[in-house]
């Protein structure tokens, strides 16, 4: 995706849409509905932004994530899964929209850090003052990296130290 972006965003503004999952009811037939147990939430978007982080600060490049509940139907397919039989989705419904989150900068990437943090602070630090994962903080920490926005300054047992290059 990063070299279409890169030969599109020289002539076109793109909005790009992600949409995020943060509920999703299971319809299977002759069941009644069911809430799934898998959520995403804001910071789900960070698993594709570690393909392109540094086309995060592109003046014509703007993400916007949704955040949605969906409905999804699914029916029992004995050739799924490699023939061992399984569940297939069949059809997906929006049911609501909880939420827009735009990103336009790399400052509303970095207003993903708790303000809280030390000066220098670890993932593990960015996770526990925040609701996001320690995998999710790691790759806010590379986003922001990338976008020259922390620095990493020495790795310990600990992980990696980071420090804020500038205020935003």
């Amino acid at each position: 995706m990063g070299r279409k972006l890169d030969r599109l965003l020289s002539d076109h503004e793109i909005t790009l849409i992600h949409p995020v999952a943060v509920q999703t009811y299971l319809h299977k037939p002759d069941a009644k509905p069911r809430r799934s147990p898998i959520k995403g939430s804001l910071y789900s978007v960070l698993d594709e932004l570690v393909s392109i982080p540094t086309l995060i600060d592109h003046p014509k490049l703007t993400i916007d994530v949704v955040l949605v509940v969906v409905d999804k139907f699914q029916e029992y397919d004995p050739k799924a899964r490699r023939g061992r039989g399984g569940w297939r989705t069949v059809d997906k419904m929006l049911r609501s929209v909880e939420g827009h989150h735009w990103f336009q900068t790399a400052d509303d990437l970095a207003a993903l850090l708790p303000g809280d943090l030390p000066t220098t602070f670890t993932t593990a630090d960015i996770a526990s003052k925040s609701d996001m994962s320690r995998s999710a903080a790691q790759k806010l920490a590379y986003c922001l990296t990338a976008l020259d926005r922390i620095e990493r300054t020495e790795r310990t047992r600990a992980g990696h130290i980071y420090v804020r290059k500038q205020q935003f």
